[in-house]
């Protein structure tokens, strides 16, 4: 067979049908997971569908704001009928996915406890009653986006537009079902906002109304970061941990310890800043962009970066072409 680059590999002896077939066995024996319950559990369980779970929350949107999404074409006497159609119908499904979801986690030994199967019903019912709170600090986080951001000139247009109200859509949405106990269902939320929007916020994390990320590609806020309200967060900001206790036990880290940033009322991060470990920013601070920040400021704080040097290029730089592109 000649070497040059580009040839294909010489065919294998073997059919294509036993070659499948071993593939088949192969993937079909119990998941190769160092925890033994991991390996079994699928064959008798049905997980969540992330398909159903994301259409749910595209139609808890146009339920949120009707006309802004989804259907768009009804008349003000009929929004009643729209609403409570789609919610209606909505409902009954997330009740059957957060069945699965419970169905697949009872009995584990996690460090978290999650809701029990004669708990589902009451969840969604929980859940249902929320909305209308949720659609008030969702109003309120479009109105701050069309307050502090110069480029909006339209008061609705964050809603449909801009990448941080889709984010935030799905985490309020995603947050109620988190603090109730359902498993699996709040992350795929928020990681399909993830997707989409570059803001990457944990359905955990504690987050005060309104709030607002301006451009948010890049923004990470972890499980158990607490933000104020009237906070202000610029793309690339990081509010994530510094360090993990390890269980003496396992020497694997302790989860859902308290280990990111409290961030206090009123406070603005500018785009690349990275806060780390448990420390809280004070009320009304502002830390400027490509700040590293791993201990507490009190209120009132502003933290910047060293400022960047400035100088000429000398005679022999310019000659050489240091600085050209």
């Amino acid at each position: 067979m000649s070497d040059k680059q580009g040839d294909l590999p010489p065919r294998r002896a073997s059919s294509r049908d036993e070659l499948v077939q071993r593939t088949v066995d192969a993937l079909s024996s119990p998941l190769e997971w160092k925890l033994e319950h991991f390996g079994h559990r699928f064959r008798n369980m049905l997980l969540p569908s992330r398909h159903k779970v994301i259409q749910c929350v595209e139609n808890l949107r146009s339920v949120l704001f009707p006309g802004y999404f989804g259907y768009r074409e009804f008349r003000e006497d009929t929004i009643q009928h729209h609403v409570g159609a789609e919610l209606d119908r909505t409902a009954y499904t997330l009740q059957e996915e957060i069945r699965h979801a419970v169905r697949f986690v009872a009995d584990g030994d996690y460090e978290r406890n999650y809701a029990r199967l004669e708990d589902v019903e009451g969840v969604v019912d929980d859940f249902i009653e929320c909305l209308p709170a949720v659609r008030r600090r969702l109003v309120a986080d479009a109105q701050s986006c069309f307050e502090w951001d110069p480029a909006v000139f339209i008061p609705e247009a964050p809603v449909f537009c801009y990448p941080n109200m889709q984010a935030m859509i799905n985490y309020r949405l995603a947050h109620e079902l988190y603090i109730r106990g359902v498993p699996f269902i709040p992350r795929i939320i928020t990681e399909h906002a993830h997707s989409l929007s570059g803001i990457d916020i944990h359905p955990g994390a504690q987050i005060g109304s309104p709030f607002f990320v301006d451009h948010g590609t890049g923004v990470v806020i972890g499980q158990t970061a607490i933000v104020g309200d009237r906070v202000r967060l610029y793309q690339g900001v990081t509010l994530g941990a510094i360090r993990f206790p390890l269980d003496p036990r396992t020497d694997r880290p302790i989860k859902g310890i308290p280990r990111h940033p409290i961030v206090e009322d009123d406070v603005v991060i500018y785009a690349e800043s990275t806060i780390l470990g448990r420390i809280t920013v004070g009320r009304g601070s502002i830390i400027g962009a490509n700040v590293f920040l791993a201990k507490s400021v009190p209120p009132e704080s502003k933290v910047f970066a060293p400022p960047v040097r400035v100088g000429k290029l000398s005679k022999v730089e310019q000659r050489e072409g240091i600085g050209d592109e």
